[in-house]
Protein backbone atom coordinates (compact mmCIF):
# COMPACT_ATOMS: atom_id res chain seq x y z
CA UNK A 1 0.00 0.00 0.00
CA UNK A 2 1.27 3.62 -0.66
CA UNK A 3 0.61 6.79 0.78
CA UNK A 4 1.20 10.20 -0.31
CA UNK A 5 2.14 11.48 3.45
CA UNK A 6 4.48 9.46 5.24
CA UNK A 7 1.93 7.92 8.19
CA UNK A 8 2.83 8.59 11.87
CA UNK A 9 3.70 4.82 12.74
CA UNK A 10 5.95 4.74 9.57
CA UNK A 11 9.38 2.54 10.02
CA UNK A 12 11.36 2.45 6.67
CA UNK A 13 13.44 0.19 6.67
CA UNK A 14 15.57 1.86 3.51
CA UNK A 15 14.86 4.28 1.03
CA UNK A 16 14.52 3.44 -3.10
CA UNK A 17 15.49 5.93 -6.21
CA UNK A 18 13.75 5.50 -9.03
CA UNK A 19 12.96 6.90 -12.83
CA UNK A 20 10.35 6.76 -15.29
CA UNK A 21 12.62 7.14 -18.31
CA UNK A 22 10.58 8.57 -21.19
CA UNK A 23 10.54 7.80 -25.16
CA UNK A 24 8.04 8.83 -27.54
CA UNK A 25 4.63 8.14 -25.25
CA UNK A 26 6.18 5.28 -23.62
CA UNK A 27 8.63 4.07 -20.47
CA UNK A 28 10.81 1.84 -19.56
CA UNK A 29 10.93 -1.56 -17.75
CA UNK A 30 13.01 -3.69 -16.92
CA UNK A 31 12.49 -7.28 -15.80
CA UNK A 32 14.00 -8.55 -12.56
CA UNK A 33 16.01 -11.77 -12.53
CA UNK A 34 14.43 -14.53 -10.88
CA UNK A 35 16.84 -15.13 -8.15
CA UNK A 36 16.40 -11.05 -6.81
CA UNK A 37 13.81 -10.38 -4.70
CA UNK A 38 10.42 -10.45 -6.53
CA UNK A 39 11.96 -12.23 -9.09
CA UNK A 40 10.69 -12.02 -12.32
CA UNK A 41 8.48 -9.17 -11.79
CA UNK A 42 8.88 -5.61 -14.15
CA UNK A 43 10.09 -2.19 -12.90
CA UNK A 44 11.56 1.07 -13.41
CA UNK A 45 15.11 1.47 -13.38
CA UNK A 46 15.29 2.13 -9.49
CA UNK A 47 17.59 1.11 -6.50
CA UNK A 48 18.34 1.79 -2.73
CA UNK A 49 19.97 4.59 -1.59
CA UNK A 50 23.32 4.11 -0.43
CA UNK A 51 24.89 6.32 2.92
CA UNK A 52 26.01 9.74 1.87
CA UNK A 53 23.92 9.79 -1.63
CA UNK A 54 20.72 12.26 -2.22
CA UNK A 55 17.74 10.49 -3.74
CA UNK A 56 18.68 11.82 -7.12
CA UNK A 57 22.01 10.63 -6.94
CA UNK A 58 21.28 6.71 -6.21
CA UNK A 59 18.54 7.24 -9.14
CA UNK A 60 20.96 8.30 -11.65
CA UNK A 61 23.56 5.72 -10.36
CA UNK A 62 21.25 3.04 -10.61
CA UNK A 63 20.16 4.06 -14.19
CA UNK A 64 23.59 3.58 -15.08
CA UNK A 65 24.02 0.65 -13.83
CA UNK A 66 20.81 -0.74 -14.90
CA UNK A 67 20.38 1.03 -18.25
CA UNK A 68 23.46 2.14 -19.31
CA UNK A 69 22.15 5.51 -19.88
CA UNK A 70 24.38 8.01 -17.52
CA UNK A 71 22.35 11.57 -16.46
CA UNK A 72 23.46 13.87 -14.03
CA UNK A 73 21.84 13.94 -11.25
CA UNK A 74 20.61 17.63 -11.54
CA UNK A 75 19.08 16.37 -14.90
CA UNK A 76 16.46 14.14 -13.22
CA UNK A 77 13.25 15.84 -12.93
CA UNK A 78 11.68 14.74 -9.33
CA UNK A 79 7.86 13.84 -9.24
CA UNK A 80 7.07 13.42 -5.69
CA UNK A 81 8.09 10.73 -2.24
CA UNK A 82 5.63 8.09 -1.71
CA UNK A 83 5.30 6.14 1.20
CA UNK A 84 5.19 1.93 0.32
CA UNK A 85 3.93 -0.28 3.31
CA UNK A 86 4.32 -4.15 3.17
CA UNK A 87 3.54 -6.52 6.15
CA UNK A 88 7.35 -7.18 6.22
CA UNK A 89 8.22 -3.32 6.06
CA UNK A 90 8.00 0.17 5.30
CA UNK A 91 10.22 2.26 2.69
CA UNK A 92 10.45 5.26 1.15
CA UNK A 93 10.08 5.71 -2.59
CA UNK A 94 11.51 8.57 -4.22
CA UNK A 95 9.97 9.53 -7.83
CA UNK A 96 12.25 11.26 -10.76
CA UNK A 97 11.59 11.14 -14.70
CA UNK A 98 13.48 11.86 -17.22
CA UNK A 99 12.32 12.50 -21.16
CA UNK A 100 15.10 11.29 -23.13
CA UNK A 101 14.54 13.23 -27.14
CA UNK A 102 16.03 10.54 -28.66
CA UNK A 103 16.16 6.50 -28.84
CA UNK A 104 19.02 5.15 -26.46
CA UNK A 105 20.73 1.87 -26.16
CA UNK A 106 19.43 0.03 -23.74
CA UNK A 107 22.46 -1.83 -21.85
CA UNK A 108 21.17 -4.40 -19.02
CA UNK A 109 23.34 -6.02 -16.65
CA UNK A 110 22.50 -9.72 -16.71
CA UNK A 111 23.04 -10.08 -13.43
CA UNK A 112 20.32 -8.11 -12.51
CA UNK A 113 17.95 -8.32 -15.26
CA UNK A 114 16.96 -10.46 -18.28
CA UNK A 115 15.00 -8.14 -20.24
CA UNK A 116 13.58 -4.71 -21.06
CA UNK A 117 10.71 -3.06 -22.99
CA UNK A 118 9.04 0.32 -23.84
CA UNK A 119 5.56 0.15 -22.65
CA UNK A 120 2.65 2.36 -22.26
CA UNK A 121 0.86 2.08 -18.83
CA UNK A 122 -2.05 0.26 -20.51
CA UNK A 123 0.94 -2.60 -21.48
CA UNK A 124 2.37 -1.84 -17.79
CA UNK A 125 -0.79 -3.20 -16.47
CA UNK A 126 -1.19 -6.70 -17.99
CA UNK A 127 2.62 -7.57 -16.89
CA UNK A 128 3.31 -8.92 -13.71
CA UNK A 129 4.71 -5.59 -11.78
CA UNK A 130 7.00 -5.32 -8.87
CA UNK A 131 4.95 -4.41 -6.06
CA UNK A 132 2.95 -1.13 -5.20
CA UNK A 133 4.17 -0.55 -8.80
CA UNK A 134 0.86 -0.32 -10.65
CA UNK A 135 -0.03 2.36 -7.80
CA UNK A 136 2.89 4.72 -8.70
CA UNK A 137 2.52 4.25 -12.48
CA UNK A 138 -0.66 5.86 -12.03
CA UNK A 139 -0.09 8.20 -9.68
CA UNK A 140 2.57 9.34 -12.07
CA UNK A 141 0.51 9.23 -15.22
CA UNK A 142 -2.52 10.97 -13.54
CA UNK A 143 -0.18 14.09 -13.00
CA UNK A 144 1.92 13.90 -16.38
CA UNK A 145 1.72 17.11 -17.67
CA UNK A 146 5.46 16.78 -17.90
Amino acid sequence: MIYLERPEDFNPKFEIGSCFLKRDGKFLLLLRQDHKPEGNTWGVPAGKIDAGETPAQATAREMAEETGYSAAPKDLRFFRTGYSRFPEYDFIYHMFFLNLARDHEVVIDPASHKDFRWVTPAEAFAMPLIGDLEDYIKLFYEADTL
